[in-house]
């Protein structure tokens, strides 16, 4: 990596005064930092002889619970996190916070169908054999996010911690459902955005739809969290009119924001655009597509651009999660979503977590840090794996920065390759059990770049044919 770092650097160094853009705030003397992490999906059931114990116990006795077991290693690729890997995790974020005003989870505390893998546990089937198996499921659920919560908030210090609802954060395991969110309200407050929203403002719009905004101390920033995976067209809990309700929400709170002077970030699990790793499979031989899988309803895409366009200059963040792949996706020339990889080694990917560096003044990024944990090597503990400035020859704001790379990785082959390793943090190859984990090729690259600066279905579908 480092020779491929030194060799890129030095390969481009004419590109340099093309791309370089000025930018006074990122030596203002006030930058600060902001840790995000995302797609944790903390599996319990890790070691199965504790299953008995935790089921037993409160949430604040869990971590002793867990000392007690004889799986130490983290985990490997192709599964969730267990609570050797959480421990590492949290310990370098906990290390790394540095002058963060706030921490932001992407979301996607509980390990994937997680309900599931409780009835395993109780009955030997994925499913209940009635509603006391139900409500046992919940209370372990429950049990399940308040430990995460609070591991977190150990880490975290005093500083809020501004979550998105993830996909997996449910009582069944595909999306989040009202009870869920009814149930969990008062302990996402207490344990994260206490400080940084109204008490009942939050629980209203959280159990109403799993979205909010906050204001954390000492910025001018208003955080502006949507459950997008209600956009989703693969979500049944979903209806028009509760997302036409989001949306509304979503109108305002903008709308409010821009009135109160502040800037926005925009927080959301679920990003827009194309499902590049399912569409990516389906790439013919000679590299063309016929479909393209989309992570939203188009009808509800639309009516997300209208309402950003309403409000030009001021979001200047975006923050997203799901994939667990370090990407992007370009809303507008001055809106980007910036995916944070995920801390799970589900997909194939290295648990890795990015560090952001933002103005104060303009509220607008400006750089970021990822760190990862090499699961070929276990480590001793996460490290540093790269900068963004210090391995793309840009500067500047950081939305502006990712825009004018775009059409570069297309046109310049060693920073296409470069993209290309940086996207699992580190990791593209099947897993050591043998499911395979499709890397990126020749041949589907084309899906991933035309999936950074296209949103809509058909965008993608052209561009991939015509790359």
């Amino acid at each position: 990596m480092t020779k491929g770092i030194k060799f890129l650097v030095a390969s481009l160094v004419l590109l340099i005064p093309l791309l370089l853009a000025g930018c006074s705030d990122r030596w203002d003397g006030s930058p600060k930092t902001v840790v995000v992490f995302a797609d944790v999906h903390f599996n319990p059931f890790y070691d199965p002889s504790l299953f008995t114990a935790l089921n037993a116990a409160d949430a604040g006795q869990w971590a002793s619970v867990f000392e007690t077991s004889t799986v130490t290693a983290p985990s490997t690729w192709g599964n969730d996190t267990n609570y050797p890997l959480f421990k590492l995790a949290l310990a370098s974020i906990k290390q790394n916070r540095g002058n963060s005003p706030f921490i932001i989870f992407a979301g996607d505390i509980l390990g994937h169908y997680l309900p599931k893998q409780f009835y395993q546990q109780i009955n030997g089937t994925t499913n209940p054999r009635d509603a006391a198996d139900v409500a046992a499921m919940k209370v372990f659920i429950g049990k399940t996010v308040a430990f995460f919560t609070q591991q977190v908030r150990e880490a975290a210090g005093e500083v809020p911690v501004l979550f998105a609802i993830g996909n997996a954060d449910s009582y069944t395991g595909l999306g989040p459902d009202s009870g869920f969110l009814a149930d969990t309200a008062e302990l996402y407050y207490t344990q994260f955005v206490s400080g940084a929203v109204d008490h009942q403002t939050f629980i209203d719009s959280f159990t109403s739809g799993g979205y909010y905004a906050a204001e954390p101390a000492g910025t001018n920033l208003t955080v502006i969290e949507l459950n997008t995976f209600e956009f989703s067209p693969y979500f049944n809990g979903s209806t028009a009119s509760a997302v036409t309700a989001e949306l509304a929400w979503l109108d305002t709170a903008l709308a409010s924001a821009r009135i109160r002077g502040k800037k926005v970030w925009l927080l959301m699990h679920v990003p827009p655009g194309a499902d590049k790793y399912s569409t990516a499979q389906t790439v013919d031989a000679g590299g063309h597509i016929t479909n393209a899988v989309m992570m939203w309803d188009e009808t509800y895409l639309s009516s997300f651009l209208q309402i950003l366009a309403k409000y030009p200059d001021l979001i200047t963040q975006t923050l997203v999660a799901h994939t667990h792949m370090d990407e992007y996706r370009i809303i507008s020339s001055d809106n980007v979503a910036v995916t944070t990889p995920g801390i799970a080694p589900y997909f194939g990917n290295n648990p890795a977590y990015k560090i952001f560096t933002f103005s104060i003044q303009t509220s607008k990024t400006t750089d970021y840090s990822s760190h990862n944990y090499d699961l070929a090597t276990m480590p001793e503990q996460f490290a540093g794996y790269y900068t963004f400035s210090a391995v793309y020859p840009m500067r500047g704001y950081l939305n502006d920065s990712l825009s004018q790379l775009y059409p570069l990785l297309s046109t310049y082959n060693s920073l296409q390759q470069l993209y290309r390793e940086f996207y699992f943090s580190g990791h593209n190859y099947s897993t050591p059990s043998g499911t395979m984990l499709y890397p990126i090729t020749d041949t589907t690259w084309p899906v991933y770049w035309c999936g950074i600066g296209h949103l809509d279905q058909q965008g993608v579908i052209d561009c991939v044919n015509s790359y």
